[in-house]
């Protein structure tokens, strides 16, 4: 995947993650952390959280993936090598 693919990827699933943010009103790194840690236990008798607990998760945990792949490019190659400028009409 390309630098600007996983710049578009990651972008849309931050909005994805912002809504769960929204409606739960924490961050999704603090929400990944207490699940982690086991600290969300009581809401699995929810069905609704569960399934939501879940789909936050994945979303979260293949957001870190495409950030590392992010970083990781960019570590072998220049900004300048990767940027997209596209000329202004």
């Amino acid at each position: 995947m390309e630098v600007h693919e996983l710049v578009i990827e990651m972008k849309l699933l931050e909005r994805r993650l912002t809504l769960y943010e929204e409606k739960y009103g924490v961050l999704s790194e603090d929400f990944y952390s207490a699940l982690m840690l086991g600290q969300l236990a009581e809401y699995d008798a929810f069905d609704e959280t569960r399934a939501d607990f879940s789909r936050w998760k994945g979303i979260y945990e293949t957001w870190q993936r495409r950030k590392k792949a992010y970083r990781e490019k960019l570590q072998t190659r220049q900004l300048n090598q990767v940027l997209r400028v596209q000329p202004a009409y």
